[in-house]
């Protein structure tokens, strides 16, 4: 095994090992906070959906006023 080989492997090791580290320090949500952040998720896209569909609706109304 080369010089340049045998380093890309400790390189790669050591990749892993602070890839662990670093996965170990996240806090996850708790089912509350899920729960709330999909509720939370659901109300603003429907929201928008109804807007959307309001501004919609008025330029279609106007297009049709004005082309007949």
């Amino acid at each position: 095994m080369s010089k340049d080989s045998a380093n890309w492997i400790d390189d790669g090791r050591q990749y892993v090992a602070d890839v662990r580290a670093e996965f170990n320090k996240v806090t996850w949500p708790t089912q509350q906070e899920y729960t709330t952040g999909t509720i939370g998720v659901v109300i603003i896209v429907a929201f928008l959906t109804m807007v959307l569909g309001v501004i919609d609706f008025g330029l279609a109304w106007v297009m049709e006023f004005f082309l007949g």
